[in-house]
Formats: C-alpha cells, structure tokens, sequence
C-alpha cells in the first residue's frame, strides 16, 4: 500500500481528491496539508511514498516546497496538481524535481495512474501541459547543445533516451532484455557522471540536450 499526502489550501478539493485516490486500493491517503510548510512537519514525523500537491497555497506554495522536501527527502514522489495550464510552474516543478504536473481537471483514472507511474519510476505530465513544456525544452536544447560534454556509453545514452521518454526502469529493463537491477545500476552511473540528482532531471535533461537513437 502506497502511502500518500495531499497539500491543498481548500478542504473540499482534498475530500474529493482523497475519495477518488482511495477508489484503488494500492492507494491509502494517510495524511492531509493546507500548505507546504504543514506538508514538511507531516514529512518529518511520518513516513510518506507520494505527494500530491497543489501549486498556490498560502504560507508555502508547491514549488519551494518541492524544492525543500526534494533536498530532505529525495526518495518522496511528488505530483504536482494545479488548476493553471501554466508552463512556468510545469518547469519550475520539474527542474526542483517533481515526478509529474497534473491539471485539477484530469480525469480520476488519471490522477490514479499518475501515482502508479510515479511510484514505478515514470513521470506523469498533463497532455496540455505537456505540449507548452516540451516545445520549450526543445528551444533550449539547441541553445544547449554545445554545453553537453559528459561522456555517457552507448548503452548509457540508450538508457538516457528511454527514462526522456517517460519509461520506467521495468519497461527499459524489458526493451533492452536486462535485469531491473542493472537498469538501476546504469542510471546510478548515469546521475553520477551528468552529476544530475534524479530520473526526472534526467529525463529533462535528455529533452534538452535532444538524445535520440
């Protein structure tokens, strides 16, 4: 069972997002926030897999939380959900390490897949958010290009391309006819020698820097 916390400012918003998480029974949300800063005292008394969080909160928003909780806790799963399809809080998540942004006006079996994908690895983003997002990594990646001189192998660079895809560890393990463990082990490689903190900086970093077969 997958232990989750849901930071939103309005109680009806976390009642409804709480009633259809727990349709899933993987899912139990075992704690609720009105803000990052109560999110953070949550984190330093409970264990927690997955975080839910809104963007515009009082006290502490979604994004310096994100950036603490991420810097304490590296291992917590954080998905953003936000009612503003704005690309500058889909980036500012992702590079502070969030696991995905999602629109408050997604689907339930959306929001409940979101939390699968998280937990085994992949990154969840909102199709509209996706489409202002990753134009503008692109944009950056050929102002970029130059800057990438991390000497990754081939089989690095493949590992790359796939976690810039959204894939999860068992899905690469599975394309590439290896064991989940050394899929895990190159990306322990990967993050060393790119100096990266996690996949989901990795996979923006693949975007960015247009890693492709």
């Amino acid at each position: 069972m997958w232990r989750v916390l849901l930071v939103e400012d309005q109680v009806m918003v976390r009642q409804g997002l709480k009633v259809i998480l727990e349709q899933d029974e993987q899912i139990r949300v075992t704690h609720e926030a009105s803000n990052g800063k109560e999110a953070i005292e949550i984190l330093h008394k409970h264990f927690i897999d997955c975080i839910m969080m809104d963007v515009r909160m009082p006290v502490m928003n979604g994004i310096d939380a994100t950036r603490v909780i991420k810097q304490n806790w590296p291992n917590v799963k954080i998905l953003i959900l936000t009612t503003f399809n704005d690309e500058t809080y889909a980036l500012e998540a992702l590079k502070e390490g969030a696991n995905g942004f999602l629109l408050k006006t997604s689907e339930s079996t959306k929001l409940i897949d979101s939390v699968y994908s998280c937990m085994h690895g992949g990154m969840t983003l909102h199709d509209e958010v996706a489409a202002k997002v990753v134009p503008q990594l692109l944009r950056r990646s050929r102002e970029e290009q130059a800057s990438l001189d991390v000497s990754l192998t081939e089989r690095e660079l493949c590992i790359t391309r796939l976690i810039g895809e959204g894939k999860t560890n068992k899905e690469i393990a599975l394309e590439l006819h290896l064991s989940i463990g050394t899929i895990k082990n190159y990306l322990t490689q990967i993050l060393q020698k790119t100096g990266l903190r996690d996949r989901t900086q990795l996979a923006i970093f693949a975007v960015k820097h247009d890693i492709t077969e």
